[in-house]
């Protein structure tokens, strides 16, 4: 049965909390940031060569931010962090100058 998603935005006196989503398994994952995603984006945009991470392999953007969205707290930081620095150095494995 495929999983079904939506999303709540909560807004405060005019400003925006975080928002959250539920899937039916009543399980949660907090958003990206709006910075996150767009970086994101602009790495995976005409991807060829996937982006290794913890042995996962990603070459679209979607990929990428579920598998991000079901990390929490220093694992999704440092799998981040991962994957913009293979997007820095043009391949997976490529030593940083």
């Amino acid at each position: 049965m495929p999983r079904r998603e939506s999303r709540l935005a909560h807004r405060c006196a005019g400003s925006r909390i975080t928002s959250i989503e539920h899937d039916t398994r009543g399980q949660n994952t907090q958003e990206l940031s709006r910075e996150q995603r767009r970086l994101l984006r602009r790495i995976y945009n005409g991807r060829t060569v996937p982006i290794l991470v913890e042995g996962n392999a990603f070459l679209a953007f979607k990929q990428a931010s579920r598998y991000l969205q079901s990390l929490v707290g220093e694992a999704r930081d440092t799998a981040y962090a991962e994957m913009k620095r293979q997007a820095a150095s043009g391949w997976p494995g490529h030593p940083q100058d």
